[in-house]
């Protein structure tokens, strides 16, 4: 394993992404903008970004039955809990996730939202972004806080699904 960003540097990222956030919604026009992210980690940065910003809706996304990973296969998923308490119609969403590595995740997202209403704007914020190599989607980042490339699995821990924040690069196995 090898630290990329340790508990003190996670929060200067996350300060970054809420900074960018903060830059593209108006203190005015903060109202017709949310936070949406996705399940597992994406919600707790989402909502720690929302928090600093100051937007007041900000909602998880289980993108589970979207996953296009399943097909196929006789594997039982976990579904999760979308909590999203406010109408998606007409708002900016920032759709956030810890990871951008293939876009599936994202390409999955984009659907179950599209389920749920239609936005005036989607962006999306990540905090890591492993760059165009491993993507398999033509999907970008608009703001992505690290950009890591090289071969390895990005982990990210944060509060409170975790005990500490921080980002490691873990080893390929051989």
């Amino acid at each position: 394993m090898t630290p990329l960003a340790d508990a003190n540097q996670t929060a200067e990222l996350i300060d970054r992404l809420s900074a960018w956030v903060g830059q593209q919604a108006p203190a005015g026009e903060r109202e017709g903008w949310a936070l949406v992210g996705l399940r597992r980690r994406g919600d707790d940065l989402a909502r720690r970004i929302a928090d600093t910003a100051g937007i007041t809706k900000c909602g998880a996304l289980d993108i589970t039955m979207y996953r296009d990973d399943l097909v196929g296969t006789n594997a039982v998923p976990d579904v999760g809990i979308t909590e999203i308490p406010f109408a998606l119609d007409g708002l900016d969403v920032v759709l956030v996730d810890d990871v951008l590595m293939t876009g599936r995740s994202i390409r999955a997202a984009l659907d179950a939202m599209a389920d749920l209403g239609r936005p005036r704007r989607v962006w999306l914020a990540v905090l890591v972004d492993r760059g165009p190599a491993f993507r398999e989607l033509p999907i970008a980042a608009d703001i992505a806080a690290l950009t890591h490339t090289t071969p390895g699995t990005v982990e990210v821990r944060l509060t409170p699904t975790d005990p500490a924040d921080a980002v490691n690069l873990m080893e390929q196995k051989s």
